[in-house]
C-alpha cells in the first residue's frame, strides 16, 4: 500500500493529518487507508470524511479516503482482502457489500474480509424534490399504479435497492427503478424531477434539506428521526416495511489482535467527542458500537438473513 500514497495524495483523496500528541499509544502504521465503493457524495463517502478529522486525531495516525468505485463493492473489497492485514487498509462496511457478494460472483466477498468493529445504524428516508408534484408518499404509490412511477437507488447490490424493491412488492406498484453507483448521481436525478422518489441516509442529503430543495416522504426503520419529528415511518403510512442500515468497517483475514484493540478502544472514545456527536446527530446517524467479536456474529447472521431473503424473494437460487 505504500506504493499508492503518493498518486493517491496527488489525485487530491481526503487526507486527515492527526495531531502529534495522539491520546491513545502508537498504532502500528502511520497512514491508514480506508477504501469505500461510495462515489464522491455518496453516504460512504461522506460518512468517511466526516469522521477522519475526529478519528486521525486520537489515534494518531493519518487518514486517507480512496473512493474505489466499481462492481458495487466488489473491486474495492477484493483491493481490501489482498492487502496485507497490518491494520493499513480498511473497507467501509454496509449492506452493500453482502448484496453484492449474494447477487454477483466477486473475486473477493465479504466473507473474504475480517469485520472489524461497528460504529452506527443509518436510517433510511424516502424523499423528493420539494417543488416535486409529489406532496406524500401516497402520492408517489398513486403515480405507480398509473404506470408512471421512475424511483432512483444507489446501486444495484444495496440495501437501498432492496428498500425500493421491496416497497414495491408491498404497495403493490410496478415502477422503473433506475441504479447508480453514488446516492450524488441519484439525488442530481432528483432534483431535475428525472425521478419520482430516491432513497438514502441523512448525511448524503442534509445540505440539499438545510437549501430546502428536497422533501421528506419517509423515514424507513422503526422510529421517527428527532430531527424531522412530523415525518412519519413507512410502517406509519401503512406499508409493513423497516430496515436497518450498519455503518463499520472490515479489513484483511489475519489483522492482528493488537490493530483490532486499538479500533475497539477509538471507536468509543470518537462516539463520545462532543463536537461530532453534533455532527453526526445532525446527521441522522445513531450510535452502533459494536465490537470485533460480537460484530463478526452480527455479520455472519445479516449475510444468513440476507441470503434467506433473497432465495424466497426468487432474486437469487
Amino acid at each position: 500500500m505504500s506504493r499508492l500514497r503518493i498518486p493517491l495524495l496527488a489525485l487530491g483523496l481526503c487526507v486527515a493529518l492527526a495531531a502529534a500528541s495522539s491520546a491513545q499509544g502508537k498504532y502500528p502504521k502511520n497512514v491508514v487507508m480506508l477504501v469505500t465503493h461510495s462515489s464522491p457524495g455518496g453516504g460512504s463517502d461522506v460518512f468517511l470524511r466526516e469522521l477522519s478529522p475526529y478519528l486521525a486525531r486520537l489515534m494518531g495516525v493519518n487518514l486517507v479516503i480512496d473512493n474505489m468505485q466499481g462492481g458495487s463493492g466488489a473491486r474495492a473489497m477484493a483491493a481490501v482482502a489482498k492487502a496485507k492485514p497490518d491494520g493499513g487498509s480498511f473497507y467501509a462496511t454496509t449492506p452493500t457489500f453482502i448484496y453484492t457478494s449474494l447477487l454477483s460472483r466477486p473475486a473477493a466477498s465479504y466473507k473474504d474480509l475480517e469485520p472489524l468493529v461497528n460504529m452506527f445504524f443509518d436510517p433510511e428516508v424516502l424523499y423528493t424534490a420539494a417543488d416535486s408534484r409529489f406532496k406524500t408518499l401516497k402520492d408517489v404509490l398513486d403515480a405507480a399504479r398509473q404506470g408512471k412511477g421512475k424511483w432512483g437507488a444507489a446501486n444495484p447490490a444495496s440495501l437501498e435497492r432492496q428498500v425500493m424493491e421491496r416497497l414495491k412488492q408491498k404497495a403493490g406498484v410496478t415502477p422503473v427503478i433506475a441504479t447508480f453507483e453514488g446516492g450524488g448521481d441519484m439525488l442530481i436525478n432528483v432534483l431535475n424531477h428525472t425521478l419520482d422518489m430516491g432513497v438514502g441516509e441523512l448525511q448524503e442529503i442534509s445540505a440539499q434539506l438545510d437549501a430546502r430543495k428536497l422533501r421528506l416522504l419517509g423515514v424507513v426503520g422503526e422510529a421517527r428521526l428527532p430531527q424531522f419529528p412530523d415525518v412519519r415511518t413507512v410502517k406509519e403510512q401503512g406499508i409493513d416495511l423497516s430496515v436497518r442500515k450498519f455503518r463499520g468497517l472490515a479489513g484483511p483475514k489475519g489483522t492482528s489482535r493488537e490493530v483490532i484493540a486499538a479500533w475497539e478502544a477509538a471507536v468509543p472514545k470518537l462516539l463520545a467527542d462532543p463536537k461530532y456527536k453534533a455532527l453526526y446527530t445532525k446527521n441522522g446517524l445513531q450510535p452502533g458500537f459494536i465490537p470485533h467479536a460480537e460484530y463478526v456474529k452480527f455479520m455472519s447472521e445479516f449475510g444468513s438473513q440476507t441470503e434467506a431473503f433473497l432465495k424466497e424473494s426468487g432474486v437469487i437460487r
